[in-house]
């Protein structure tokens, strides 16, 4: 495959890396010469220098032939314009890294459509939307990526006196979720419609987004607790976590340096309590009891003033220290200072693209249960003929599979027995590992 990738930033090295040891023919190009040495050093991949924004230039890059094209750059304008002029001189995949919500979200005015472009990463809002799945179920994040963060995945322990004890599964109002997984005395396996849980169960509920609180509490008599959230930062990152937060129940604080920034933000983001405080160089979080919240992520655009910060947020006793890093270089060193968890925007937006260029009908995403319940994300081709048409309960699914999400379009929703598929619709699988061959066979 022949790939030319602007921008040789954060993003476009290590996705020049990956595709180079792939074995993918790679061309980067940049205006900045210093950006492009240490590639050259380090990759054996063509480097050009210009700028992509311009005909001459793709064209130098070979982009006519080039089976795609990725705008990595910092700037959502030159990305945007740089991939419609890719498509148009006929690149015949292109994809954009954009920050904007306006652009990404597609309010109002579809870009991607408009200006051809096959698919639009944004590494900050993918980075949110693990942080939020992480703060509410680590682990979650593989599964809730889908759909835009539509679809939502929790484990919930099963109480004494749940609403859910002593009824068969089907007989419960789950409102658009589902229970995959059934986890007993240590041992997990998949539930059927007849499965009645127990105290003492651990059960995964799967499902969209509007529905889910209420599934959960099926299985549990605790009172929804508001978590209590502090957030670092004033930058995109920050922002975008804001408002994936919007939708939980949990109380947001945002810590903001800079006065003018701070107001800006208080003014958009009016259900987040937002202060114009210097969290390194004040006693900040003693005074707002940062030791009462359940995490704090350290989100500025300087990652070692992250991992400083969350560091000092848990020894101060928050439950919960997260931080955001662009490199791996200081990852090896948060365990030892107290760190719970690290993302990196950079390692999103690569693995995002990666993932858009798998193009088979099946893929594995996470493991919920070794050996016993994995997630698969299915994509319905024209290749899936047997599928297409049929009611869920006629389709002849491997043993022990169940169709748990089908994203049609920007929608996702959790089917029903008289559901049919549909060419383009992505489904989550939840199956066994073994699976994986039947589930190639039936949709391939």
């Amino acid at each position: 495959m022949n790939v030319v990738i602007c921008g040789a930033g954060e993003v476009g090295a290590a996705l020049a890396e990956a595709l180079s040891v792939a074995g993918e023919a790679v061309t980067v190009v940049d205006q900045d010469p210093a950006k492009l040495r240490p590639i050259e050093e380090t990759l054996d991949v063509r480097l050009l220098e210009g700028n992509a924004a311009h005909a001459e230039v793709l064209l130098k890059a070979s982009v006519r032939e080039a089976d795609l094209y990725v705008a990595a750059t910092q700037s959502d304008e030159i990305n945007l314009l740089s991939s419609a002029i890719a498509k148009g001189l006929g690149c015949k995949r292109v994809i954009a890294r954009v920050h904007h919500r306006d652009y990404y979200e597609r309010r109002g005015f579809d870009y991607a459509e408009q200006l051809q472009i096959d698919h639009l990463v944004c590494p900050e809002a993918v980075t949110a939307r693990a942080i939020a799945a992480t703060l509410r179920q680590p682990g979650a994040s593989a599964v809730e990526n889908f759909a835009r963060g539509s679809v939502e995945m929790s484990t919930v322990p099963v109480d004494d006196g749940a609403e859910a004890l002593g009824q068969a599964l089907r007989l419960l109002p789950l409102r658009g979720s589902r229970v995959v997984v059934v986890e007993r005395g240590g041992e997990a396996r998949l539930p059927d419609a007849d499965t009645v849980v127990e105290p003492g169960d651990l059960v995964t509920l799967i499902g969209d987004r509007k529905g889910f609180d209420k599934a959960r509490k099926l299985f549990t008599t605790e009172s929804s607790r508001r978590r209590k959230v502090m957030i670092m930062g004033g930058s995109p990152q920050s922002v975008w976590l804001c408002r994936e937060l919007r939708w939980s129940s949990a109380s947001v604080r945002l810590f903001v340096s800079r006065e003018w920034r701070a107001a800006d933000l208080a003014e958009k983001l009016d259900w987040v309590t937002v202060l114009n405080a210097d969290v390194i160089n004040t006693d900040v979080l003693k005074e707002e009891r940062v030791d009462q919240s359940d995490a704090f992520v350290a989100a500025t655009d300087d990652e070692e003033t992250n991992i400083l910060a969350a560091a000092r947020a848990k020894a101060m006793g928050a439950r919960m220290a997260v931080s955001v890093l662009q490199r791996p270089t200081y990852r090896h060193l948060l365990d030892d200072i107290g760190i719970d968890y690290s993302f990196s925007p950079r390692e999103a937006a690569v693995t995002e693209i990666l993932r858009l260029l798998d193009t088979g009908p099946v893929r594995r995403i996470t493991t919920l249960a070794e050996g016993i319940a994995e997630v698969f994300e299915v994509r319905v081709t024209k290749q899936a003929k047997g599928v297409v048409g049929k009611p869920l309960s006629e389709v002849a699914m491997p043993a022990r599979c169940l169709v748990a999400v089908i994203q049609r379009e920007d929608q996702a929703f959790v089917p029903g027995a008289d559901t049919q598929f549909k060419y383009g619709d992505v489904a989550v699988v939840i199956g066994p590992s073994n699976a994986v061959k039947g589930l190639r066979k039936l949709f391939a």
